[in-house]
C-alpha cells in the first residue's frame, strides 16, 4: 500500500505524524510526507522521506489563500507517486485530493480544541476548489484518528480512532545529565517550542524566572534552537541551554513551563510531567485549560494578573505552586497511564489496511 501523509505549518506537525508514518513504513508499506519546503529538514532529520510542494510555510488561517495552489501540487504529485490513502491534518486540502482520486483519506489530529466551527468555515471556503475537481461536497474522512487522551478530548467531540502519542524529535548526542535525575533539587524545563518566544520577546521575562528558579535550588534546563542558545546563553548564568531531545530529558524533570505548543504539551503529558503553561494564541490557551482543568498543569496569562501584579514573580509564584503540590504530578501522571493503554500506531495500521481493501 502507498500512503501519502500530509503536513504544513510548523516543524511539530512534522513530528506529529512521524510515529505513524513509521509504523506504516515497518509493515512494509510505502510512505511518502508532502511537506512545506521549510520542513524538509526536520522531515530528512527524523528520516521520513519527504518531498517539497510549496516553497513557503503556510501559516494559520491560510488554507484557503493558499488552497489552489497546494492542491496543483499534490495533484501533481499523485500523477508521479499514486497513492492509496492520504492522510492529513487541520488543512482539508488533501481532503480534495482524495476525494478527487476517490480513495480514502484519513485524519489525524490532536482534538482537545473544539474544531466543529473552523472546520466548517475551512470546508465553505474551498467551494472553487470543489467546483473546480467536479465535486459537490467534501465526504468524511473514512478514519479519524485522535492522538488526545480520552480524558481531555471536549464535550461533543466526534468520534474517533484514539492513537497512542509516540514522541518524535529531533536527536543529538547524549550526555547523561539528559537522562538522569539531578539529586537533591528540582529540574525545571523551559521551552517555547522552535519558536523562541519566550527569548525573543521584548522585555523577555526569562532571566527574572531563572533567576527566580535557580535562587531556590532548582536545576533549570532551557530548550531551544542553537542560534537562540548562542545569543542568550552567556547571560543565563549556569543555565543548559540549547536544542534538547525533549523526549529524553521530560521524564527526569520535575515541571515544565511552555507556551502551550501541540507536540510540546503531548511530549510532557506523555513522560507524566507536571506544566506550567503561559500561552500565546488561542489554540495553546485551550491547550492549557484541557491540562489545568484537569489538575496536571497550571495556565498563567495576562488577564489573570491583578493590577500591580508582577508578570515575572506571577510566573515564578506558580512554579512553586506546582513542585510544591503533590496533587499535580500525580495527575500529570494518572494522564500518563491513560495515554500508555491507547492503541499504538503500529495496531492503527492495521485499521488503515482495512480501509485500503475497502
Amino acid at each position: 500500500m502507498k500512503i501519502l501523509f500530509t503536513v504544513g505549518g510548523s516543524q511539530a506537525t512534522v513530528f506529529g505524524v512521524a510515529p505513524l508514518a513509521t509504523a506504516a513504513r515497518n509493515a512494509g508499506h510505502e510512505i511518502l510526507l508532502a511537506a512545506d519546503e521549510p520542513l524538509m529538514e526536520a522531515a530528512e532529520a527524523i528520516g521520513l522521506p519527504a518531498v517539497s510542494i510549496t516553497p513557503e510555510r503556510m501559516r494559520h488561517g491560510q488554507d484557503s489563500v493558499t488552497a489552489s495552489g497546494r492542491l496543483d501540487a499534490l495533484l501533481n504529485l499523485a500523477e508521479d507517486w499514486p497513492p492509496d490513502l492520504v492522510i492529513g491534518a487541520l488543512s482539508h486540502v488533501p481532503r480534495l485530493l482524495a476525494a478527487h482520486r476517490e480513495i480514502p483519506y484519513v485524519r489525524q489530529v490532536w482534538y482537545i480544541d473544539p474544531m466543529g466551527h473552523r472546520d466548517r468555515r475551512a470546508v465553505e471556503e474551498l467551494r472553487p476548489e470543489l467546483k473546480r475537481l467536479r465535486l459537490a461536497e467534501l465526504p468524511d474522512p473514512a478514519l479519524f484518528i485522535d492522538v488526545c487522551p480520552p480524558s481531555l478530548r471536549p464535550p461533543l467531540a466526534p468520534d474517533a480512532q484514539p492513537m497512542r502519542w509516540i514522541p518524535r524529535n529531533r536527536q543529538r548526542r547524549l550526555e547523561p545529565w539528559m537522562y538522569t535525575r539531578p539529586e537533591g533539587r528540582h529540574r525545571v524545563l523551559i521551552t517555547s517550542g522552535t519558536r523562541s518566544l519566550m527569548l525573543d520577546t521584548a522585555g523577555s521575562s526569562l532571566r527574572n524566572l531563572v533567576d527566580r528558579l535557580t535562587g531556590e535550588g532548582a536545576e533549570v534546563l532551557i530548550a531551544a534552537p542553537e542560534e537562540a542558545a548562542e545569543k542568550f546563553g552567556a547571560e543565563l548564568g549556569d543555565v543548559r541551554i540549547g536544542w534538547i531531545p525533549l523526549d529524553v530529558v521530560a521524564p527526569t524533570c520535575d515541571l515544565a513551563v511552555h507556551h502551550g505548543g501541540a507536540t510540546t504539551a503531548t511530549t510532557l503529558t506523555h513522560a507524566g510531567v507536571p506544566q506550567l503553561i503561559t500561552p500565546d494564541n488561542g489554540y495553546g490557551k485551550a491547550v492549557a485549560q484541557a491540562l489545568s482543568g484537569f489538575g496536571a498543569a497550571l495556565m498563567v496569562t495576562p488577564q489573570q494578573l491583578g493590577p500591580g501584579q508582577d508578570p515575572d514573580e506571577a510566573v515564578a509564584a506558580g512554579c512553586r505552586e506546582v513542585l510544591s503540590t503533590p496533587r499535580y504530578a500525580q495527575q500529570a501522571q494518572a494522564l500518563a497511564k491513560e495515554i500508555a493503554t491507547l492503541p499504538t500506531p503500529s495496531e492503527v495500521v492495521h485499521t488503515l489496511e482495512t480501509l485500503a481493501v475497502t
